[in-house]
């Protein structure tokens, strides 16, 4: 008697410590719904608020990111092209992120640069058995280290040309299992959430024509040799991911589109562009990726491929070729400063300064992209050097300085001109000069001794970025 007794009052007394900690209390909701109410404490976390009840497994914040732009252009033929220097806003982010209890994550990202907003990403996470996470909702297919690396913590103003093959967002579902060794996820994803049109192409394809939005299936694997180290990472990765045609806005049912800039968004053109490729099967995407770090170094190289196979009935292409590219870069904190590796996400996430006074990153890239497709769609190649500077004076806030040199070929002059002979063809960029020394737009006509093969220009850029 004496014992219950006494397990008695110390669990009495364990109540009463925590309704004192909690101040936990019963209140009326919006609804008339009876509910449990605690408080939550705000903490400042590196710059971050945070408003969290570790009792309760709770915790909400704010992410928000604002980018600004410049860059200036220059070293380029101007008979062939005229590229605007300028400044933007690169980036606007709005975010609300919430661990709601010890099992879900939930998250509302959006993005405010156009002036209206637009949905980033939409998640509920399921992260209730040891090691094992499922995804539902808007967000990045897990395929390539660089696309989902975060803006925030990208070695350069923009990702590697080649990463535009790589799938980003869409509307789907992933498991995902993470062990100290081994990483694998594998995903079942549909459309991409790309505003008020999109939406609107969507419904109306599926109202008027009963046409399916079109699904891909997704899986990545990382192997990491180096996981019981606490200063180096070793990350060995592949992807590969079936796509069935997407219902696109603008562009028609069972049509696939390759095309990106390069160096920055300022450069609004679109020099390496397939156009339009109709009569899409389906395409296979794959990927082999290596990146680590040691102390302040750190290091990433990838191939990335996209095979578009068309339906052999209706294309005239009966053979395509991969749009493919590769990458190597690397960057090193010059004052001591480390670098950090996310193994949750398998990425790399935010630096440790070396200094009071913050640190400056070195980094250097060559990357390639090649969208010649097939004679019916060239789209062009290109290859990048850049070198860049980064200045952290704080945990949340980042200088950039990029310069970068771009070496095009003649068949990136948008819109992917066909041999390049066609005069019908109506490609926005002129790529040579033909044989009577006249500028062409059309490849075929680029004379041997042309002084000019393509577009090749040289890029001064930098950026502000801070993040709270």
């Amino acid at each position: 008697m004496k014992k219950v007794l006494i397990s008695l009052l110390a669990l009495t007394a364990s109540m009463a410590a925590f309704a004192q900690t909690n101040d936990a209390q019963t209140e009326v909701n919006q609804y008339g719904q009876k509910v449990v109410s605690v408080p939550v404490h705000p903490t400042l976390q590196d710059g971050i608020l945070v408003f969290q009840n570790k009792d309760a497994n709770y915790k909400m914040w704010f992410d928000v990111r604002i980018q600004g732009d410049a860059a200036a252009f220059f070293g380029y033929d101007k008979n062939l092209t005229q590229i605007g220097n300028g400044m933007s806003l690169r980036r606007t982010r709005f975010a609300v992120k919430t661990q709601i209890d010890k099992n879900w994550y939930g998250e509302f990202d959006t993005d405010w640069t156009s002036g209206t907003p637009e949905i980033k990403d939409a998640i509920l996470e399921y992260t209730g058995v040891e090691n094992l996470s499922i995804k539902l909702g808007n967000f990045k297919e897990n395929f390539s280290i660089q696309r989902n690396t975060t803006s925030r913590h990208l070695q350069f103003m923009e990702r590697a040309m080649v990463t535009y093959l790589a799938p980003s967002r869409h509307l789907g579902v992933n498991v995902k299992y993470d062990l100290p060794a081994w990483w694998f996820s594998a995903g079942v994803f549909g459309p991409e959430l790309e505003g008020a049109e999109a939406q609107t192409s969507f419904e109306d394809g599926n109202k008027d024509y009963g046409l399916s939005e079109g699904l891909s299936y997704t899986g990545k694997i990382v192997w990491r040799p180096l996981h019981k180290m606490t200063n180096a990472s070793l990350h060995v990765g592949a992807a590969v991911s079936y796509r069935e045609p997407k219902l696109t806005t603008g562009e028609g049912y069972n049509v696939v589109r390759y095309s990106t800039r390069n160096s920055t968004s300022i450069n609004r053109k679109k020099y390496l562009d397939t156009d339009a490729m109709k009569y899409l099967d389906h395409e296979l995407a794959y990927t082999g990726e290596i990146a680590g770090h040691y102390e302040g170094l750190r290091y990433e190289a990838a191939y990335i491929a996209r095979t578009p196979y068309f339906d052999p009935e209706k294309s005239s292409v009966k053979v395509a070729h991969p749009a493919y590219g590769w990458y190597v870069q690397a960057g090193y904190m010059l004052f001591g400063g480390k670098q950090n590796y996310d193994a949750g996400g398998a990425k790399y996430t935010r630096v440790k300064r070396g200094q009071d006074w913050g640190d400056i990153e070195l980094c250097a890239r060559i990357d390639h992209i090649n969208l010649n497709i097939a004679s019916e769609y060239m789209g062009g190649s290109a290859t990048g050097y850049t070198l860049g500077l980064n200045f952290y004076p704080s945990e949340n806030v980042k200088f950039v300085i990029n310069y970068q040199f771009n070496d095009q070929d003649i068949y990136a002059n948008g819109k992917g001109a066909q041999d390049g002979t066609d005069k019908t063809a109506k490609n926005p960029y002129s790529t040579g000069y033909d044989e009577a020394g006249n500028v062409t737009k059309f490849p075929g006509l680029v004379a041997k001794n042309s002084k000019s093969k393509g577009v090749d220009y040289h890029m001064i850029a930098c950026r502000f970025q801070v993040a709270f």
